[in-house]
């Protein structure tokens, strides 16, 4: 590991709650895409495979914020676990629902108790925002959780498919539960590092982070984002099963995170001139650009190549987005305001995946690469669009990460 890297763990507790994070998060990308595998299995109807993975992610994005606020208020400990065992309680409902073939509306009460999953990218990257906030530490740290993100989608599919096509169709899903419920648990166990709650001030202060013009735009943006990330899994599934290789699909996904994952390492050794806006709308540029290749796969091994691409811009941009966060949203809210950002995320996880089904049962799954690709350009539109907003950061807010960083490592040369 690379030694500003190496740094970050000199902190006591740290590399506790990093490994719990790790584990919590897991189920973030084994079980949306269990659920589609498992369901395709079950059914063979990948509409109903795209629309039960929607409704978990629509489910999240209602949820998400409102844990994540009584995160902010109460506790990571006292917030997480009741709804860590109400998403455990929906999964063991949806998995029995899968195996003994209940109606289709119990599998969808079931994909909305799973939604209450919280959000624990965010509880992890508020542990760092406490530790090292207002030093060049923090944007390393950003840096290091992007990665970890991306080592979880690059495993989480395989084990996720893996299990679901080689054991049962129920195994992936399960497996994440089980992880969810362990990282969870593990994490909260680790109080010396939870970050101070804020309780609400009664003086009419504390309203929704959302209220923030910047985060409204960058929430916005990950929507279309979101779409994009929801329908390359649906589709890579539907495409892998038509040319024989369903397994595959979960190597070809490995790939896509992979080239996030590389991306995301180097740029976290890297320290940048300019506004981070800038950059933030460059990434998304570049990751909508990115779609138009997968128009022309013709074979897996093209597709694996075109997605590896495609990665590269994924990590670069969460990482400029978190230090946006900072600067448009007050610092008691911070949990909160990043998972908005992960709402808007899954929201349009929802929306890629649902559509993408749809239109791979109408028209098969090269067909389906449209929807990426469409949502790439909503995103790039919607990035102008709000870019000035992003270039009025909110006064008194505690986000100065980047700029402080740049500023500093600019004196030391």
């Amino acid at each position: 590991m690379p030694s500003p890297y190496r740094a970050l763990f000199a902190a006591p507790g740290s590399k506790g709650f990093s490994a719990a994070g790790f584990l919590g998060r897991l189920p973030v990308s084994m079980m949306g895409i269990g659920v589609i595998t498992m369901t395709s299995q079950l059914t063979g109807r990948y509409g109903l495979a795209g629309a039960l993975s929607a409704t978990v992610a629509l489910s999240a994005a209602v949820a998400g914020p409102q844990v994540s606020r009584l995160v902010d208020q109460y506790g990571q400990r006292r917030a997480l676990r009741p709804a860590t065992l109400i998403s455990l309680a929906a999964a063991a409902l949806l998995l029995c629902a899968a195996h003994y073939g209940w109606p289709d509306w119990v599998l969808f009460v079931a994909c909305v108790g799973i939604g209450c999953v919280p959000s624990v990218g965010a509880m992890i990257r508020a542990r760092w925002a406490a530790l090292y906030r207002g030093t060049p530490q923090l944007h390393t740290a950003y840096s290091f959780e992007s990665v970890v993100d991306e080592v979880c989608f690059i495993f989480g599919p395989i084990i996720s498919i893996g299990l679901s096509t080689a054991w049962f169709p129920e195994a992936g899903p399960l497996l994440a539960a089980c992880f969810l419920a362990v990282g969870v648990f593990w994490l909260t166990s680790q109080r010396a590092t939870e970050p101070e709650p804020h309780p609400r001030e009664r003086k009419g202060g504390g309203g929704s982070a959302l209220r923030a013009p910047g985060l409204q735009v960058l929430v916005a943006t990950f929507v279309a984002t979101g779409a994009i990330f929801g329908a390359v899994d649906v589709v890579t599934v539907a495409f892998a099963d038509e040319e024989g290789h369903k397994a595959a699909a979960s190597i070809v996904l490995a790939v896509y995170a992979a080239g996030s994952c590389v991306a995301g390492m180097v740029f976290g050794l890297l320290h940048f001139a300019g506004a981070p806006e800038r950059r933030w709308l460059l990434g998304v540029c570049a990751m909508a650009v990115s779609m138009i290749p997968l128009l022309l796969v013709g074979n897996l091994p093209f597709l694996a190549v075109a997605l590896f691409v495609a990665g590269l811009s994924i990590a670069p941009t969460m990482i400029t987005t978190m230090s946006l966060i900072e600067e448009h949203v007050p610092r008691a809210q911070l949990t909160e305001g990043m998972t908005w950002v992960s709402t808007g995320l899954t929201a349009g996880v929802a929306l890629g995946s649902s559509t993408a089904g749809w239109v791979i049962d109408a028209a098969g799954a090269r067909a389906g690469y449209g929807v990426p690709a469409v949502a790439g350009a909503v995103a790039v539109a919607v990035g102008f669009l709000g870019f000035r907003r992003l270039k009025r950061p909110a006064p008194g807010r505690g986000g100065s990460v980047e700029q402080h960083s740049e500023r500093k490592e600019r004196h030391v040369a």
